[in-house]
């Protein structure tokens, strides 16, 4: 279980945000989710704002963010797609911002698909959903930890309970 609760100050950049809508449902108007898919935006609950972009490519302003927040959206990119997106939200990040990251460890997910389920606890309300992916890559704690580094990020926390983890980053 992943319990949230409402730590971050500023505007927020939440990557993949569609969907459940996790981070726009906890921050509300702070937040400026982004998806590369309108339907996912479509059924989003919650009023934050939404749009349709590609976390590789983003069009927003170097720094326009104190925060970026990304919950369990890499798993749906392949290992240069993560490279890229992170590249990107580094870039949109202001100077000593936060990059916080919740995703899962996929050994593999080819050829059948890897499904997770994950329970979030916000401020009254529970979310309980499963997330599941096909894909060749592999992703773990440590390469997504590695990909942060090498973007020029420092990471400040890495917590895992195996199969689930956590990192907060900042922008050096």
């Amino acid at each position: 279980m992943i319990q949230l609760r409402r730590e971050l100050r500023g505007k927020i950049l939440d990557i993949g945000g569609g969907g459940e809508g996790v981070i726009g449902q906890l921050y509300g108007e702070q937040v400026v989710a982004i998806d590369n898919r309108q339907e996912e935006l479509d059924e989003a609950p919650g009023c934050f704002e939404k749009r349709l972009m590609d976390a590789t490519c983003m069009t927003f302003e170097d720094g326009a963010f104190d925060n970026v927040t990304s919950f369990y959206t890499l798993m749906f990119m392949r290992g240069e797609e993560q490279r890229k997106a992170l590249c990107e939200a580094v870039r949109v990040t202001a100077p000593n911002g936060e990059i916080h990251i919740w995703d899962c460890n996929i050994a593999c997910a080819h050829p059948e698909p890897f499904c997770i389920d994950v329970e979030v606890r916000l401020p009254g309300r529970t979310i309980r959903t499963t997330y599941g992916v096909g894909k060749l890559d592999a992703q773990s704690m440590d390469s997504i930890r590695a990909l942060c580094e090498e973007a020029g990020l420092r990471v400040e926390k890495a917590e895992t309970d195996g199969r689930h983890f956590y990192l907060k980053c900042r922008k050096r």
